[in-house]
Formats: C-alpha cells, structure tokens, sequence
C-alpha cells in the first residue's frame, strides 16, 4: 500500500540529524502539505516498527535521543536544574528524570522517560544567556542550572560547587533581575570560599 513513497519517508528521516520529530517538522521535511495522508503513513511506519511514536504527533527514529524528547514537547524549554547539575557533578544525589525549565510546570512520561517541567518567568526562559544550544537540544550551561535551581527553590544544597566559574555566575545574575537571588549566590559563594 505505501511502497515506494514510504520508503522515501523513512529515509529522510533517518538521514535527518533529528532523532525526534512533529506532524509538522516531518511535513517540512518532506515536502508534504497533505497532513492527513502523512499522519497514515507514519502511523503505518509505527504499527511496523520503523519509527516510534512517543506522543500524539511526536514520531521518533529508534535510537532517539531523550535529551531531544524533552526539548520538544514544550517549547520554549531547556534541559536545566537536577538534570544539568547531576551530568556535572555538582549534585551526587542520582534523578532519573529529564528536569528542565519551561513556560509550565508539568511531569511527563514518554517511552519509560520521565520529563519535569518546572515553570519560569518568561523573560529568563527566552534569555539564551548561558544556554547551549546542539541541533534540537537547548541545555543550560552549569552555572545556568545552578541560578535556575536557586531562583525556583528557597533553600537547595550543593554537593559540589567548586566546579562553577564564579564570573560566569555573576554575569549571568544579570537575567534573573532579582536582588533575592543575588543574596542566596552571595551567601553560598561565601560559606563554599569562593569569595
């Protein structure tokens, strides 16, 4: 039913640097402008196994990234908070959940992925200051993970601090436009002896 075109759909995608995909981005991708048709063959490709669907029209190659998954469902995000800091060894307590930084606050699972969405001012989320940004992955730089999590939380313990570049955290202060989170970088800097 869907011969040769399709194999041509899944090509494309698994030639595209994205490992996580829309209905839409899929549509660009290809060309395709009749979405209704596209949605039945990518439907096909799932029922056979070629390609996953994670959430309705979220499509994904196999061997996606998660990382990817978690930057898709809401945007804007960013990989950001326990996550970030775990990967770098600031905090040793092990979270097997994707945390990220968002316009919501919402916990999500996908394909066995937990996904944790904590919500944000919007003028810090779209400020890419300190932000990483790697084909679909958007992800907070230590020290941007480190003022996300102090600005969300009142009180937040640090196992390992000594990692984060002082300078880079006073820079990025600047997003934040808060004198209550300058207190609490303040009061951690100086009990760790970075000042």
């Amino acid at each position: 039913m869907y011969s040769s075109q399709n194999k041509n759909i899944v090509w494309e995608i698994y030639n595209a640097p994205a490992t996580v995909f829309t209905l839409p981005a899929i549509a660009l991708l290809l060309g395709e402008t009749n979405f209704k048709s596209l949605s039945q063959k990518l439907n096909y490709y799932v029922r056979t196994g070629k390609l996953l669907q994670l959430r309705k029209g979220i499509y994904a190659k196999p061997n996606y990234n998660p990382e990817e998954l978690a930057c898709m469902l809401y945007t804007p995000s960013y990989l950001s908070l326990e996550y970030v800091l775990q990967k770098t060894g600031v905090i040793f307590q092990y979270d097997s959940r994707l945390t990220s930084v968002s316009y919501l606050s919402r916990s999500v699972e996908a394909d066995n992925n937990l996904i944790a969405y904590r919500k944000i001012k919007n003028e810090i989320l779209v400020n890419m200051n300190g932000i990483q940004r790697n084909g679909n992955i958007n992800i907070a730089i230590p020290e941007r993970a480190f003022l996300d999590i102090l600005y969300l939380n009142v009180a937040y313990h640090f196992d390992n601090i000594h990692s984060l570049n002082e300078k880079i955290i006073r820079e990025l202060l600047l997003v934040y436009n808060s004198k209550i989170l300058i207190k609490r970088v303040n009061k951690i800097l100086q009990n760790d002896g970075h000042q």
